[in-house]
């Protein structure tokens, strides 16, 4: 049965963000938080399919989808400002308790929601995002030199993140079923890298992204300690990070329930309904 999904806007501290909402107003919340270089449009397959029993949250962080972009100069595009936009947008709505849905970007923004406010996660979703060194994996070799000199690298990196054909490699990754992805997923992503001001945004966020590796000891220890319920869910054609990376949040955290899937990095492309499945059964327990 498909479900009514609202877009709207709210302010938060003067910028307004924009947000996917589906399902009613007093069922569990899902706040799920996107990855690069996407926006809340990867969770609309969820908001279809999940809306009968969740109430459904998909925010498009500054700088992205429909959310506003400020100037780069005049907003400091780092992941504790995101996380903090996040916070307050999360206030704006009321939510006080909610399962974290986070992928990619959403789990570097996500984990600085959940140390700032710990007592409001029900859950923890984590699809194709890192908490350990190691998950980056060989392929960050060339993004650890850009934040090693930014200066000097700058133009490598810009075409490693940010070209047509590694946003199509993010979508597909090495999945043979190249026939199952709707090419519009990396054009209309590529479109939006390619507005004014994007490369900017893009390149300033990624050099902030050591600050997530500097801070992936206290994730762990975080999920070492408070044992939360946790969902890992891994397409095992992504090439962004490396495959062991699931069995490491296990070793942080060994009750949690991971699974992996025959998908890329954006694994809801093709795997919706299973995903969902998959959601229904964790939440339920």
């Amino acid at each position: 049965m498909e479900h009514q999904v609202f877009h709207r806007t709210v302010k938060v501290d003067g910028l307004s963000v924009f947000y996917r909402e589906a399902g009613p107003e007093d069922a569990p919340v899902i706040l799920l938080l996107h990855g690069l270089p996407s926006s809340s449009r990867m969770f609309q397959p969820l908001l279809t399919r999940l809306a009968d029993h969740y109430h459904l949250i998909a925010p498009d962080y500054p700088g992205y989808g429909h959310s506003e972009w400020p100037d780069p100069k005049q907003f400091e595009y780092t992941f504790d400002n995101i996380a903090a936009v996040m916070i307050g947008f999360t206030q704006a709505l009321g939510l006080s308790r909610y399962t974290l849905y986070m992928q990619d970007y959403g789990g570097p923004v996500g984990f600085r929601m959940v140390l700032a406010h710990p007592e409001r996660v029900q859950a923890l979703i984590v699809q194709d995002a890192v908490a350990h060194n190691e998950g980056l994996g060989a392929n960050w070799t060339t993004r650890r030199a850009f934040w090693a000199d930014r200066s000097d690298q700058e133009a490598t990196l810009r075409s490693d993140l940010l070209s047509l054909a590694a946003t199509k490699r993010r979508h597909v990754g090495d999945d043979p079923n190249i026939d199952l992805y709707d090419p519009d997923l990396w054009t209309d992503e590529y479109a939006f890298l390619s507005s004014p001001t994007q490369a900017q945004i893009q390149s300033d966020l990624f050099y902030d992204y050591r600050t997530n590796v500097e801070a992936y000891p206290a994730w762990q220890v975080w999920m070492q300690k408070t044992q939360p319920n946790l969902l890992v869910l891994w397409g095992k054609h992504d090439l962004s990070f490396d495959s062991g990376e699931p069995e490491r949040y296990r070793r942080d955290v060994p009750s949690a329930e991971v699974h992996m899937l025959d998908a890329g990095h954006f694994a809801l492309d093709t795997k919706a309904n299973e995903i969902a499945a998959l959601i229904r059964e964790f939440l339920k327990r």
